[in-house]
C-alpha cells in the first residue's frame, strides 16, 4: 500500500437535520415510467460506483435544497466538510424554434394534450421531440454540465448523484419540471398546445360544424302547441351527438390532485 494512502482516514458525511430523503429505502429510485427514464438514462452513462454513492447519500438525507431552474438545477449536499458544497448540473434549454416544432407534434395528438392537462406525462411522449429533431432527455454524458464545489476530482462525484437520484423522485412529482429544465414552464406549454388545437379545429378541412339551434323570436303559449308538445321537432334532425369514451380516465380528479381525506390508506380521490 502506498505510504500517501495509508494516511487516509475513511469518514461519514455529516447529518443533516430535514434533509432531502429519498422515498425509495432500496431498489430503484422513482416510481413513474418518466423518472425512471430518467435513472435509466444516467446510468447508461457508465458512471460506475460514483452513482451508487450518491444513491446511498440520496436515501440518508445529505442533500439539503434543490432549485430547477431553466436549464439548470441548483443544489446543496452536506458532505465531511463543515459548510455544504454547491452543485449545478446544467442542460441546454430547448431554441424557441425547437420547442416550437415539439409543441406541433404534442398538438397533433389529442392524447398527448389530454395526458398532459390531467398532469401526467404521455408515455410515448419523447416521438413528439424526435419527430422534431430534438430529444427531450440527455442522449449522452456531455449533455449534461456538471459542478461541484467539493474537493473530489471524479465528475459526477458522489454529490452530484446524489441530486440526480433526487431529481428523479421530484419529477415524480411534478412530471412538467422535465419541460422546465429543457426552458419551458407548464404554463406555457399548455397554452401553446390550446391554441394549437384551437386554431386546428377552426381551420380543419372537411370538419362540419354542429349547426346552431335558431331561438325562436316569440315562444308560443302551451295551449297552442298541445297537439304537437309530444312530437320530435324538425331542429332535432340538426343536432349531431357522438359520445365517446374519454381518453383519459377520471382526469377532473387526477387534474385536482390527492383529496385531503384518505379512507385507511387509500386517498378518497
Amino acid at each position: 500500500m502506498s505510504p500517501y494512502w495509508s494516511f487516509y482516514e475513511k469518514t461519514e458525511p455529516k447529518a443533516v437535520k430535514n434533509g432531502l430523503k429519498a422515498k425509495s429505502k432500496r431498489g430503484s429510485i422513482g416510481e413513474t415510467w418518466w423518472s425512471k427514464r430518467w435513472v435509466a438514462v444516467l446510468e447508461s452513462f457508465n458512471l460506475g460506483a460514483r452513482l451508487t454513492r450518491g444513491r446511498s447519500y440520496a436515501r440518508k438525507g445529505q442533500v439539503i435544497s434543490i432549485d430547477i431552474k431553466p436549464g439548470i438545477v441548483r443544489a446543496k449536499v452536506q458532505g465531511t466538510f463543515p459548510d455544504p458544497y454547491d452543485v449545478s448540473i446544467k442542460l441546454k434549454p430547448l431554441s424557441q424554434d425547437q420547442w416550437a416544432k415539439a409543441a406541433q407534434a404534442m398538438a397533433s395528438k389529442a392524447v398527448f394534450s389530454v395526458r398532459l392537462l390531467s398532469g401526467e406525462m404521455p408515455q410515448n411522449i419523447e416521438e413528439a421531440f424526435s419527430d422534431s429533431g430534438v430529444s427531450l432527455f440527455p442522449k449522452k454524458g456531455a449533455d449534461l454540465k456538471t459542478d461541484c464545489s467539493c474537493p473530489d476530482w471524479s465528475n459526477p462525484c458522489k454529490h452530484i448523484a446524489a441530486v440526480y437520484y433526487l431529481l428523479a423522485e421530484e419529477f415524480d412529482r411534478d412530471p412538467f419540471l422535465i419541460f422546465k429544465l429543457r426552458g419551458r414552464a407548464k404554463d406555457e406549454i399548455i397554452e401553446d398546445l390550446r391554441a394549437i388545437r384551437s386554431a386546428g379545429a377552426e381551420e380543419e378541412p372537411g370538419s362540419i360544424p354542429s349547426p346552431a339551434l335558431s331561438i325562436p323570436e316569440r315562444a308560443k303559449p302551451l295551449q297552442e302547441c298541445l297537439d304537437c308538445f309530444w312530437q320530435r321537432g324538425s331542429k332535432l334532425d340538426q343536432l349531431q351527438i357522438n359520445p365517446r369514451g374519454p381518453e383519459v380516465d377520471n382526469a377532473v380528479l387526477k387534474r385536482l390532485g390527492d383529496a385531503p381525506f384518505t379512507i385507511g390508506k387509500s386517498n378518497l380521490a
